[in-house]
């Protein structure tokens, strides 16, 4: 029991979301997932303007995809970037930087031009959701207890799918409020314009929030200032506990320092195995084509028939799907377990994709090109990819997180998670820039290919992933230099 008479104790392990330590460290890990929100809204905020942006700059398909897609390739190099900014500049800094790029590029992308000027844009936005996908979970890690860090670490997805939910959302209704995306709204600027502008509220309130929480207490430490992060501390867990919490990460920083020129180099491939893991984790979580539904799905409904209203409203309510099952994931990720939820969500993907493939293969063109899916073809494809949202959106969206933020060993920690969150976006990247194309050459195809991921990624769990359920970081990275079949005695 802590002094407080509250009921959490990390020393029994009984701690709860209850007490005030929770409750704090709750609050802490909500500021800091404004990010992801941030991330979510800007990431899907063009699927509203996509057909817009098209028709007013005269686009092909694969000008269409690269325009779309050019941001991940921001997303990529700020991934890379936030690990070394943090530990330079502190956690708040970078955050505050992250903030300034989002602000910056929602006004800069809906007064754009011309497509290249979007583009740059774009990109500047890129670059604030990649330092977002880093800072954000690496400060949520460290200041969460180990009893609901799985939780605290899977707001980081909740807040992404909410940022997403707000953006299509808001597309829709400043579409609705004009009659359509191309039209006129205020101020002689296009709804679609607008669809961008609006962004600039959120990253308002986060460059706001970045002043207002604490420093990440492992990096006062690292910087010498231990009364800080000592009082930090004080308000995060039991004061029992606050000795033996200082002393183990003062212990833990020196051993980073100790290991501070080591490289991520190893005999797989020039990287060490576990970094890999990252990847292909990362890959996956991309490759089975979920951000094809945030970032094109009102397209994709209107190029089967329903009209621009309604494929809003399809997407809006798509995206509010995706929220309500992350809650899902977010309860039982430290009961059940991290591997079981993956294998689960991998089996979902699999058969929804391959229905939506199957479907797609009775759409039909009429004498203009434009591509219609009949009953019942059209509903099924259409809850098929809500199955898909909903498999998705309960396991691999959120845990993937959760897992990058537990495998890698300390020494390496912050440098792998960049490469690990690089190599999300540069797949990312891939599968957004090659949709336009693929979709008008084969839709059955392009889904097909998809669901073949998503049963790859069954297999890799299965063989590869052991599970770090209430296990300490420290005890994570044991898992991994085992063999594939002592992964399943792993308790827990």
């Amino acid at each position: 029991m802590s002094e407080t008479g509250s009921s959490e104790s990390i020393s029994t392990g009984t701690f709860t979301l209850r007490g005030p330590y929770g409750r704090r460290a709750i609050g802490l890990s909500v500021a800091a997932a404004v990010g992801g929100f941030l991330f979510g809204f800007d990431s899907s905020v063009i699927n509203g303007a996509v057909d817009s942006i098209q028709s007013d700059f005269a686009l092909n398909s694969v000008i269409t995809g690269f325009i779309v897609a050019i941001a991940l390739l921001g997303c990529a190099v700020g991934a890379v970037l936030a690990g070394h900014l943090a530990d330079r500049w502190g956690r708040l800094r970078v955050m505050f930087i992250g903030a300034i790029l989002f602000f910056a590029s929602s006004i800069g992308a809906g007064l754009a031009f011309s497509v290249w000027d979007l583009g740059f844009w774009r990109v500047i936005g890129g670059l604030g959701i990649g330092i977002a996908s880093v800072v954000a979970p690496a400060y949520i890690s460290e200041i969460a207890p180990r009893q609901i860090r799985g939780g605290l670490a899977s707001l980081q997805q909740l807040a992404i799918t909410f940022g997403i939910f707000v953006a299509l959302l808001s597309d829709a209704v400043l579409a609705w409020s004009a009659g359509s995306a191309n039209s006129v709204l205020w101020l002689g600027l296009d709804a679609w314009r607008w669809m961008f502008i609006v962004g600039a509220i959120p990253a308002a309130i986060y460059g706001i929030l970045s002043f207002t929480v604490p420093e990440s207490p492992r990096y006062l430490i690292a910087k010498g200032k231990a009364d800080e992060a000592k009082e930090i501390f004080s308000r995060l867990v039991p004061a029992v506990d606050l000795e033996k919490t200082m002393r183990d990460l003062q212990a833990a920083i020196e051993a980073d320092r100790e290991n501070a020129g080591v490289s991520l180099r190893g005999p797989v491939l020039g990287l060490q195995p576990i970094v890999w893991v990252g990847i292909i984790l990362s890959v996956f979580q991309q490759f089975v084509g979920i951000n094809v539904i945030f970032y094109y799905s009102t397209t994709l409904w209107r190029s089967v028939g329903f009209p621009e209203s309604a494929s809003l409203g399809i997407s809006v309510v798509t995206s509010i799907t995706n929220v309500l099952v992350t809650f899902i994931a977010i309860f039982l990720v430290d009961r059940v377990g991290r591997k079981p939820i993956l294998l689960t969500g991998s089996v979902m993907m699999t058969v929804s994709l391959a229905a939506m493939a199957i479907c797609f293969t009775f759409a039909t063109k009429d004498a203009h090109g434009d591509v219609s899916l009949a009953a019942p073809w059209g509903p099924i494809a259409l809850v098929a990819a809500n199955i898909f949202v909903i498999g998705f959106g309960a396991s691999w969206g959120p845990l993937v997180w959760v897992l990058l933020g537990e495998i890698f060993p300390s020494r390496i920690r912050g440098k792998a998670l960049g490469v690990a969150a690089g190599a999300q976006w540069v797949a990312n990247f891939l599968i957004t820039v090659s949709f336009p194309a693929m979709s008008a050459w084969s839709l059955p195809l392009t889904y097909g290919m998809y669901a073949f991921f998503a049963l790859l990624s069954f297999g890799y769990v299965l063989w590869r992933i052991p599970e770090t359920k209430g296990m300490e970081l420290e005890q994570t990275e044991t898992l991994f230099v085992r063999k594939p079949k002592a992964d399943a005695k792993v308790p827990g």
